[in-house]
């Protein structure tokens, strides 16, 4: 801590510096971590909307109560899209992200588990799920069990049906994964779980503001929420695909009374009950404001006309792709995110790596071992020139112009 403060200019510059050196989260050549939607209209909206909410705290919703009903609106909302039974009861809450709410998920499927006399519950998730489910593990004193995935980089559902036993607290289904976009078979895995007694979660972090419009549009989606039996929570990240800032997640439970089991209450100390139904006390507000203020503004019109034109640049770029030499996606990805492999002799991660001289930044699979994308509606913009400069890196080398500096760690974050 400095003994004297520094003015707002220099303040101001000095970040202005030193944000200089990262990627623009507004150029587009991202393809993970930042959802541009492209629209200067929504982005106004949200920094309006910020700007209110910005020093706001979510932790007591009797302080607050119209900051607690906006949250309850967006639940609301997405249980909606996602087709939870309307019972009139709470469905969920809004998180902080993904990873917040699959811990959440895991933590009451732990204590339904635990409720039937299982001292160390199994989460059965496949290979290819997010290293949540392993986190939920490590911090909820439950067992990880991955289930192999099958010849089209889906969860193996035979396979799923052999791990389960009489532990098994619950098993994971991806709609779809972060690896390679690509679709678990939901209603299997969902079928299984019910037929053990166990809950079954489907993470549509990813896909929950993708798949529904894809449907609407006259894609064809495989049933993968709340309409499937067996389904017993959901997660869903707002700040992805529904174009949110950071810190805007929802999970939902199809029964009324498994939100209780998310929930921490306690009166042991002088100032009374203390409670939150999430990981976090103070919560800020912001996250929940922008996200009722994003899905009003848009509403189901509005996010299928954004999806359209995704759907549209999804489909330029895997034409591409499926037209370059050498290259080959991975799998039958349903959506916007694409992963590739290559023929040994050439080097993807290189690729990544010449790209990166260009700043394009592009996400490293390690297995099979390529490059991962994740497109938004602001790379419309860039594709051209995304294309050109991934045909001069892949040029190069071939040409033995790149040795490749192995980033290996760049795809694991979302």
């Amino acid at each position: 801590m400095r003994e004297h403060g520094v003015g707002a200019p220099e303040l101001l510059g000095r970040l202005e510096r030193r944000q200089s050196s990262e990627p623009d989260v507004h150029a587009g050549r991202l393809f993970g971590l930042v959802y541009p939607s492209g629209r200067s209209d929504l982005e106004d909206l949200i920094v309006e909307v910020n700007r209110r909410y910005l020093f706001g705290n979510a932790l007591n919703p009797f302080r607050f109560p119209e900051l607690a009903a906006l949250e309850a609106e967006v639940v609301s909302a997405v249980a909606s899209l996602l087709h939870r039974p309307e019972t009139g009861q709470r469905a969920g809450a809004m998180t902080s992200g993904g990873t917040e709410s699959i811990l959440l998920s895991m933590l009451v499927h732990r204590e339904r588990a635990r409720a039937g006399g299982i001292e160390l519950p199994q989460i059965l998730a496949p290979a290819s799920a997010h290293p949540a489910y392993a986190k939920a593990a490590h911090y909820l004193g439950l067992e990880l069990v991955q289930i192999p995935l099958d010849g089209a980089w889906r969860a193996d559902a035979e396979a799923a049906r052999s791990l389960v036993t009489a532990r098994t607290a619950v098993i994971v289904a991806s709609a779809f994964s972060y690896p390679y976009g690509i679709m678990d078979p939901v209603e299997e895995l969902a079928a299984i779980a019910a037929g053990a007694g166990a809950g079954c979660h489907v993470d549509a972090c990813i896909g929950a503001f993708v798949l529904p419009f894809l449907k609407r549009l006259g894609h064809d989606v495989p049933p993968f929420d709340f309409s499937v039996p067996g389904v017993t929570t959901m997660s869903a990240d707002v700040h992805k695909y529904g174009y949110v800032p950071k810190g805007a997640s929802v999970v939902l439970h199809r029964a009324d009374d498994w939100f209780d089991l998310q929930g921490f209450l306690y009166g042991k100390w002088g100032a009374g009950l203390y409670g939150s139904a999430a990981m976090a006390g103070a919560r800020p507000a912001s996250p929940i404001a922008c996200s009722w203020a994003v899905l009003n503004y848009l509403g189901l019109e509005g996010y299928t006309e954004i999806v359209s034109g995704l759907a549209e640049i999804t489909a330029r770029l895997r034409s591409f792709l499926e037209g370059l030499a050498g290259v080959e996606i991975v799998g039958d990805p349903i959506g916007p995110v694409l992963a590739v492999r290559s023929d040994p002799d050439l080097d993807l991660h290189a690729v990544a790596d010449a790209m990166a001289d260009r700043r394009w930044y592009l996400n490293r699979n390690l297995d099979p071992r390529g490059l991962q994308v994740m497109l938004s509606p602001g790379h419309a913009s860039v594709m051209d020139e995304f294309m050109a400069d991934l045909t001069t890196s892949l040029a190069a080398v071939r040409g033995g112009a790149s040795a490749g500096r192995r980033h290996d760690g760049d795809a694991r974050y979302s």
